[in-house]
């Protein structure tokens, strides 16, 4: 499980990577004013409808589904359930976008009812529409990375997303090489949005991954109504850090560039979030789903136990690093055209409040595979939907204090309400099978975070307040490699990690 957990964390944290620098052009082409607040409240809903469909959501209905039939009828019967699953989706992903480009104005005046009656409301509505086509590639695609990740083939799915980060980058370059108006920017970047979809969906036909799924054909009998039933919930829980960043963008619409601010600071947090939650959800959900139906506990407690401490070991260091140099990472980032000093600081502030919930949103993703294994989609779709309403009532009420911070604050206590409801819901359950080295090294993870938190918050200082270009990157850039090499010593001395044990986790077999 480690080997395929990191060949599905590097392909994200290559995208990832691609998508800051995709960010970085984003702030400097569009900066923070309306043309950039319309643009990215129409992208962050393409982006819920990305983890909504792809990054591992979908393989949580998707997978369980398709092991249970193979196992039970044949590969054969297999792939011709795949192929229904496939021809459905395809159809009423299509049709939706449909449906959807007609109530566009509705649904960006519920999404960002700020914007109402301003210039704002049409122009997000107009990127919206020219982003939809990337809906309907969306469903194919992401079938066909499930089926692929069912047979334990997880490289190509793994690297398949940079296709879509790489082509928003090169339309972004050659605009900024044209110095094009912001709004027609916007709208060029909003059709190429689209135009990566198919790049994905194309990438895919090419290796010939549509042979799982066969025949093709769109059906909406009782089996595919059942699996939807199931498929729908788990799909909406997994997309649980997207549908609170909608939360707060609801109500962060009001505040002028705040939209912008919090969909900036949001993105360093997916960094670590997607290289943890992305490979549980490709790698897990399938573990767990073999061990649960052999009624194997030795297996469930080592694919539960290996999860929270892959989890707390990624995420517990990230936390502390984003809060500690959380202005020197924005400026460096994002500090450049038409994104200012300001803007920085805004950003800055909401990502240290953003960055407390990011312990709470990779729980989240190491817990609910243990749901989905037994087909239990709805816990975590209850868990998600209470974390919502959580940062909503609390986002009216800290926004209008603290603004674009308190916002953030409200979608970090709304994804600890989600992990803690899912953690009890669990326990009362089935109890969580925690294994004795588990438990002995989660708290010796804990500990090395703090004293690497510590030693990076001793080093502050060394950025100085002006600096930029390349002093700014090497002060910055030593500064992280110093506290991963502390880090990486501190497990070893604590216990908590050996060299030895992570080179034969990789030698052993996925």
């Amino acid at each position: 499980m480690i080997r395929s957990f990191l060949t599905v964390s590097t392909g994200t944290l290559a995208s990832r990577l691609l998508g800051f620098a995709r960010d970085s052009l984003i702030a400097a082409l569009l900066g923070t004013g309306a043309v950039a607040d319309a643009f990215l409240a129409a992208f962050q809903l393409v982006n819920v409808v990305r983890r909504l469909l792809s990054e591992g959501a979908l393989n949580a209905a998707l997978i369980p589904a398709w092991l249970r039939v193979r196992d039970r009828e044949g590969v054969a019967e297999a792939a011709a359930f795949a192929g229904r699953v496939l021809g459905t989706v395809s159809v009423a992903l299509i049709a939706s976008s449909l449906l959807i480009a007609l109530l566009m104005p509705l649904i960006m005046t519920v999404i960002a009812p700020g914007f109402l009656g301003s210039g704002t409301l049409d122009l997000a509505v107009q990127n919206a529409r020219l982003m939809l086509p990337y809906l309907a590639f969306a469903g194919p695609v992401t079938v066909l990375m499930g089926l692929l990740n069912a047979q334990g083939r997880f490289a190509l799915t793994a690297f398949s997303p940079l296709l879509f980060n790489i082509a928003l980058i090169a339309a972004i370059a050659m605009l900024l090489v044209w110095h094009a108006d912001a709004g027609f920017a916007a709208w060029i970047l909003a059709a190429t949005v689209g135009l990566a979809g198919l790049l994905q969906l194309l990438m895919l036909l090419s290796q010939r991954s549509a042979r799982l799924a066969t025949p093709l054909r769109a059906s909406f009998d009782k089996e595919m109504r059942g699996f939807f039933a199931k498929a729908i919930p788990g799909m909406i829980a997994s997309s649980g850090p997207q549908w609170l960043m909608v939360a707060g963008a609801i109500i962060a619409s009001a505040t002028p560039s705040a939209v912008s601010w919090l969909y900036f600071a949001n993105r360093l947090i997916e960094l670590p979030l997607g290289i943890v939650g992305v490979a549980m959800g490709t790698v897990l959900v399938p573990e767990l789903t073999r061990a649960v139906a052999s009624s194997d506990r030795e297996a469930v407690a080592h694919a539960e136990s290996r999860a929270l401490e892959l989890a707390a070991g990624l995420a517990l260091p990230a936390t502390a690093g984003l809060i500690v140099l959380a202005e020197p990472i924005v400026r460096l980032l994002f500090e450049h055209g038409a994104f200012a000093a300001a803007d920085s600081a805004a950003t800055a502030r909401a990502l240290m409040w953003l960055a407390l919930g990011l312990p709470a949103h990779v729980l989240i993703k190491a817990l609910s595979p243990a749901f989905y294994a037994r087909n239990d989609t709805m816990t975590p779709l209850l868990a998600t939907a209470k974390g919502f309403v959580v940062t909503v009532v609390l986002a009216v009420l800290l926004g209008h204090v603290f603004g674009a911070s308190g916002i953030a604050a409200s979608i970090a206590a709304g994804a600890w309400s989600s992990a803690l409801s899912l953690a009890r819901k669990g326990t009362a359950a089935f109890g969580f099978s925690i294994d004795a080295a588990a438990r002995t090294r989660l708290p010796r993870i804990v500990l090395a975070a703090i004293a690497m938190g510590a030693l990076l918050w001793l080093t502050t200082g060394l950025v100085p307040a002006g600096a930029h270009g390349l002093i700014h990157f090497i002060v910055l850039g030593v500064q992280i490699a110093a506290g991963i090499a502390v880090y990486g010593l501190l497990l070893q001395s604590l216990g908590a990690a050996s060299w030895r044990e992570a080179v034969n986790a990789l030698k052993r077999p996925s």
